[in-house]
């Protein structure tokens, strides 16, 4: 199972993204977003439909790096700034 976690500063404020493969028994890619070790969202992807690809590790690998990588995008260009003076996620 693949995985990926960054930690984002984004205006004082530390976000933490994990995404990861969550394996064959559900078929999808799962990224999760914390702030101050509280999750605020959740983000999933199925791959059902790339099952009987020959490249499915591949597919797998590039939904993670995508699906992390846009929602880093999101934080930075402020999508999660309505977090950013909440004491509660």
């Amino acid at each position: 199972m693949g995985m990926m976690n960054s930690n984002i500063d984004h205006k004082g404020v530390l976000f933490h993204i994990q995404t990861q493969d969550k394996g064959p028994k559900v078929n999808y890619v799962e990224s999760l977003i914390f702030k101050s070790g509280k999750l605020l969202s959740s983000r999933k992807a199925s791959y059902l439909s790339c099952l009987r690809s020959p490249e499915l590790k591949e597919k797998i690998e590039q939904l993670i790096k995508g699906q992390h990588h846009t929602i880093i995008k999101e934080i930075t260009e402020g999508k999660f700034d309505h977090f950013l003076n909440s004491t509660d996620p």
